[in-house]
């Protein structure tokens, strides 16, 4: 008979709920501060840990942030197992909320505008992986993997952050913002099936072989999800949907989301690739309705997700861009990722017979990438693929960029008349 497990010590508790308590209360504050000055609220979440990680507290008060967030690799990997239980379920909340019939009904147009916004800074960053300074590598880190994962996140895009830009600019009911969301659905999937691809290259080694066996599972798990999948979802939430308690409904939905993370790291995937593929399929299920999920959201987003962000910031070193080789690369990758993204998108919107200033706006709403790029960037730090210096120039475009798209956005908007269609659905929006 084995002896039973030790419970985690007593100091290790009282941290454990000082980190987590702190952390959240910080987010709450500055996230709101952040929404008062017009910023998304994300930028404040980050901006909690930042305080209290390697940026501020570790110079101002070393003693404290020593004792507060010691370097024990147990104690970190507590606080890190509640950031990715947020962020699995915040991707999954975002894959419900897809809606892939407004990308049906846009067709071609939003495929072309995706393609471009996709390909062109996917591809920048890639050209600027095998360029930069090799310091910023971690060791052993092959170049080839690292410029991957650079141009998976310079090529994505942000629903959320977009989504919520829309409803506040009151955008969302105008064509270019429907075209808008449609090109930015396309570019989040196309940019977790290149995520996984590329944390599964890092994990497993470049070779002929490894790459098709990589894609071989990708392409295993999205046939799985729409053959298997789809008849489990609906099956499992028409059962729980017999009850009149959303509980119900809520666990059910949570439970899916995570056994289908699981099933994708279980292959070498990354998991929340799983969660949007579940997150997707229930969106999709006709037993499903949104309301009886409000309350999983709303904890979600304002406990869960802050959480996850905060931890995000953590592991952000701005001293780093104190280093003039380790800021001109970010100033190199900042640009690239503004440049090639409205390029992009401009190319795909005039190839769609567009106008000069659609083109703009459409290369302004896709720009921000937020929410994603951390979660693509706290990926690439925990496979080792980035450095802490890496890692904080790719969050610092997801602030920037999520910072820069509503002037953007609403300069280029002025310049576009709003047709009849328009005015009679911005009454329907408005009820």
């Amino acid at each position: 008979m084995t002896d039973p497990v030790a419970p985690v010590s007593a100091h290790g508790m009282l941290l454990f709920l000082l980190q987590v308590g702190l952390l959240l209360g910080l987010a709450l504050v500055l996230g709101r501060l952040a929404v008062r000055l017009r910023m998304p609220a994300v930028v404040g979440e980050l901006a909690a840990g930042v305080l209290i990680g390697p940026s501020l507290l570790a110079h101002v008060a070393p003693a404290v942030s020593t004792w507060l967030l010691p370097h024990d690799p147990n104690q970190q990997h507590l606080l890190d197992a509640v950031g990715q239980l947020g962020v699995l379920l915040l991707v999954g909340i975002t894959g419900i909320h897809m809606d892939l019939g407004m990308v049906r009904r846009k067709g071609l147009t939003a495929v072309k505008v995706s393609a471009g916004g996709l390909l062109v800074p996917l591809g920048l960053g890639v050209g600027l992986g095998f360029v930069l300074p090799a310091f910023l590598l971690t060791s052993g880190t092959d170049r080839v993997v690292f410029a991957s994962f650079l141009g998976v996140a310079m090529g994505v895009s942000a629903i959320p952050v977009i989504a919520k830009t829309l409803l506040e600019m009151r955008l969302l009911h105008r064509d270019m913002g429907q075209l808008i969301m449609s090109a930015a659905t396309v570019d989040d999937v196309v940019g977790w099936l290149g995520l996984s691809l590329v944390s599964a290259l890092a994990t497993t080694g470049l070779s002929t072989g490894q790459v098709a066996l990589s894609v071989a599972g990708l392409l295993g798990v999205v046939v799985f999800t729409y053959v298997i999948g789809r008849p489990l979802v609906n099956a499992t939430m028409r059962l729980a949907n017999r009850s009149t308690e959303p509980a119900v409904s809520i666990t059910a939905v949570v439970v899916l989301l995570l056994l289908a993370a699981a099933g994708t790291q279980a292959v070498g995937l990354e998991p929340v690739f799983g969660t949007l593929l579940c997150g997707m399929v229930i969106g999709s299920s006709r037993h499903v309705t949104l309301g009886r999920l409000a309350p999983l959201r709303t904890v979600v987003m304002s406990v869960l997700a802050p959480i996850f962000f905060a931890t995000a910031g953590l592991r952000m070193d701005l001293t780093e861009l104190g280093r003039p080789a380790v800021l001109g690369a970010a100033v190199a990758v900042l640009v690239a990722a503004i440049v090639g993204k409205f390029v992009g998108a401009y190319l795909g919107a005039r190839a769609s017979r567009l106008g000069h200033w659609e083109g703009l706006a459409l290369g302004a709403g896709l720009n921000a990438r937020g929410v994603i790029e951390v979660i693509v960037a706290m990926v690439g730090l925990r496979l080792g693929v980035l450095s802490t210096a890496t890692y904080t120039i790719i969050v610092l475009v997801a602030i920037v960029t999520s910072l820069m798209a509503p002037p953007s956005l609403r300069f280029a908007m002025r310049r576009i008349a709003v047709s009849d269609e328009e005015r009679v659905r911005e009454r329907v929006f408005d009820g």
